[in-house]
Order: structure tokens, then sequence, then C-alpha cells
């Protein structure tokens, strides 16, 4: 039993989280209802980090460990996707703490976990969940905001939770209701920047509150969508054939390098395997020279209605 003194509970990817530092991202609940599954704690890792890292390196990582040193914000520590310790440096801001412990820090214990964190957006459509993944840059969070105004609601930005029931049918696990956007997108969809919060160290992307527009239950994931820039005129998209369907899983898969120095190659290829064949694969190439979301939506949104199915 983890011990919750004095700590705070929140919900994030189907886990109680109870932490000792601040999570205003996340939805708080009272763990005194619910088992604990993850706990974040402050402890001096610098010892450690001494110990286990070569110099000039910014993670170790072997099975069911990993840690993370970010310059000037924090040592991390993740063991057995049910620990992380948090090491402050001196000057680090509480909101760049939570952008790691968010992020890497959480996809690092969901691969530990043995759930699939793919780099994306998701979006539930019909009681049915899309993944939008792609290189950072590609515009998959500015496409997830497209679909919400259109009225669609989002299950995940950033890392998306992927794992499979019984039956072996992959589903969502939807993360907290938040989108990061940059300033080119706030414009193009008409927002004003200065009702949003920039994230610490990047004063043109903003914090996106969206909790009226959150799906907060599991979905079966439907389909995959890997979003790509052109220099081709028109939209494109194509289905990804069977084979090439893998590569697509795993290099959108977040901090993908961390699978392989965590021995779960294995794991990852048997449950890409299982999903393969029981999902939609596109891969979506747009126009750099122009804002393209609304028409990305409505070429998705055809595609799913023809209930159209790949090769």
């Amino acid at each position: 039993m983890i011990e919750t003194a004095e700590l705070t509970a929140y919900t994030a990817f189907g886990l109680t989280i109870a932490s000792d530092h601040s999570l205003p991202e996340l939805n708080r609940v009272n763990y005194k209802d619910c088992e604990v599954d993850l706990i974040i704690r402050r402890e001096d890792l610098s010892h450690l980090w001494l110990e286990y890292a070569e110099a000039d390196t910014y993670y170790y990582i072997k099975e069911n460990l990993c840690m993370v040193r970010v310059p000037d914000v924090a040592i991390y520590k993740i063991e057995n996707g049910r620990e992380i310790s948090v090491s402050p440096f001196e000057e680090a801001s509480d909101e760049q703490i939570r952008l790691y412990l968010l992020g890497t820090c959480l996809g690092a214990a969901l691969i530990q976990r043995k759930v699939l964190p793919l780099h994306g957006s998701c979006i539930a459509i019909d009681g049915k969940a899309y993944a939008i993944v792609g290189d950072s840059g590609a515009g998959k969070s500015t496409l997830a905001s497209a679909f919400i105004n259109r009225g669609f609601q989002l299950l995940s930005d950033d890392v998306i939770a992927v794992m499979l029931t019984e039956d072996h049918h992959p589903m969502v696990i939807p993360s907290y209701p938040q989108q990061k956007l940059w300033q080119e997108s706030l414009d193009q969809f008409g927002m004003t920047s200065s009702q949003y919060k920039p994230i610490y160290d990047r004063e043109t992307k903003f914090a996106i509150p969206v909790a009226s527009h959150f799906h907060d239950k599991p979905m079966p994931l439907a389909g995959v969508f890997e979003l790509n820039k052109s220099d081709l005129p028109k939209l494109e998209i194509a289905p990804v054939q069977t084979l090439e369907r893998f590569p697509v899983l795993y290099y959108n898969t977040y901090r993908h390098f961390m699978i392989s120095r965590s021995g779960l190659m294995e794991w990852h290829f048997e449950l890409s395997a299982r999903m393969v064949n029981r999902l939609d694969f596109y891969r979506v190439f747009r126009p750099n020279s122009r804002f393209t979301a609304y028409e990305i939506v409505e070429g998705i949104l055809d595609l799913i209605n023809k209930g159209e199915k790949n090769i």
C-alpha cells in the first residue's frame, strides 16, 4: 500500500496519482475512495545520478528504471511504473517541473506499465477514438483543435495511452483536459493569446484548457492518421499498407528510444501485431503553403463516414 499522507490525489490516463507537487492541469480525486497507482514525491537524486549516468547524458534507462536530467529544471526518476521522484534545481519554476512530469515522466511510467503511449492527439468521433500522430511541428494539436471547433471531443493531447482489452482490441485511455497550441494556430482560429498561459520557455506556445470538450471515458481506437508536411499543392490522404504500419506505430511511440533500452522491444512488437489489422491507418500529406486543418477534418470525416477499409 502506498503511503498517501500529505499528498494530493489526481487522475490521468486511468491512473490515480498521489503527488506532493501540485498538478493543477489534472482532475483532483479523493484517494481515500480508490487505490493509488502512481506516487510522485520530491527526493534528492543528485548522488544517484552521478552514480548511474555518464557525463553529458540526459537519460539513464534500464528495465523498470528511467532517470532523466533536464538542465536547469530537475532530475527525475521513474520506477516500475509506480513511482516518480523529482529533484528540482533551485532556479526551476513549478511550470517547468510540471511540463516534464506530465510529459516525459508519465510517458515513461506508461511504458513501464506496458501501456502504449503514442505521440499525438486523439479525437472522439461517433463513439470511436482516432489518433493523430506525426513529428513535432506536423500540426497534430492544431488539427485536433479544428475537430474540437467542429463539435468533437478530445481524449488526449501529446501522449495517447493505448491498452488492449481481454479480446485484444485497442482502447484509448483519456489523459487530462488541456491542449498546447502555437501562436500561429491561435491566430488561424481567431483566438486571443492573452487569455492563455504560455508554456514556460516557449513564449509562443500556450496551454489551452478544454474541459468542456473533453471525453473522460475510455474509447475503442478505430484509426491512426499520420500527419506529414508536404510541398504538394493539394491535400493527399493515402492508406498505409499492413507491413508499413509497424514502423508507423514504433516511430510515433512517445520517446520510442526508451523501448529497446527498457528491454521491451518484444512487448512493443507483439502489441503492434495485435493492432495493425484491427485499425485503419492513413498518411495525411498537408500542403505547407497554407492553413489546411479544416480541409483535413473534412477529408478524415469523409473516410470515416464511407467506412473505407485498408487493403
